[in-house]
């Protein structure tokens, strides 16, 4: 059976946990050789040992983003020498969550976030979109966030980053997009997965209340979209956001 992906090459950011670690694990299953990325080695060579161990393809590049333009230029291209000349699709997840409400948020954390979270993405596209749209085709796939349309009183800070991302979005699929190269976004809701032994209800469970799905998602289900949006499926959406939240911002259940 042909996977989905086969032949291709991919560089997920953020690749050593939670969605990142899916998005590039799934990709991995469905034949493309990923390259997983962060700064964090240990945790990256054990997301490549599972790749590797399930029969795919995966090598990890460590590397910090943070929000330079050389930082983003020097993962590209060793992204590119790793991956044998090409990226074919590019998954810009890496994120930061500091900063809870405005008047909390100093001018530091404010830098800091927006230079990972919206600076290292854009320069990072920079650097990859350009030789796909020259060679006519590729997948670029943005993390925006349920939160960036869904105003909640903290984390005022991180929503605003997204909401760049899903701008970002759409103004890059008017660029590259006529060269062939689609780019769209995945908003994922609350994502979740309570520790083993933990008791009590934990403040994510209480913000999927009201909603179709009634909890929280798994990592699994923003790497299902990934899959398709970078999949030859996919061919026809352009400048798109997926909402993978289960229903927390389009849907409200009234309880009786």
């Amino acid at each position: 059976m042909s996977r989905r992906l086969d032949g291709r090459t991919a560089l997920v950011t953020g690749a050593t946990s939670n969605i990142g670690r899916a998005v590039a694990t799934a990709f991995a299953a469905e034949g493309a050789h990923v390259v997983v990325t962060g700064r964090d080695a240990g945790r990256g060579e054990e997301v490549v040992a599972r790749i590797r161990a399930a029969g795919g393809r995966g090598d990890f590049v460590a590397a910090r983003l943070d929000g330079s333009l050389r930082a983003s230029r020097d993962l590209a291209a060793e992204a590119d020498r790793v991956l044998g000349g090409r990226v074919d699709i590019l998954v810009n997840n890496a994120g930061i969550f500091p900063g809870w409400t405005t008047a909390d948020t100093d001018e530091a954390t404010f830098d800091e976030v927006y230079a990972v979270n919206v600076k290292a993405p854009y320069f990072l596209t920079a650097a990859i979109a350009p030789a796909m749209a020259g060679r006519g085709g590729g997948a670029i796939i943005n993390l925006g966030s349920w939160v960036a349309r869904l105003g909640i009183p903290v984390g005022t800070l991180y929503s605003s980053t997204k909401g760049a991302m899903e701008t970002l979005t759409r103004a890059w699929a008017a660029e590259f997009g006529p060269a062939g190269v689609r780019v769209n976004a995945i908003s994922p809701g609350v994502i979740y997965a309570p520790e083993p032994g933990q008791t009590g209800t934990h403040p994510a469970e209480v913000m999927m209340r009201g909603t179709p799905a009634g909890g929280t998602g798994t990592p699994d289900a923003v790497a299902h979209a990934a899959v398709y949006l970078a999949s030859d499926e996919a061919a026809f959406v352009h400048g798109t956001v997926i909402d993978v939240d289960g229903g927390r911002v389009g849907v409200a259940v009234i309880a009786a």
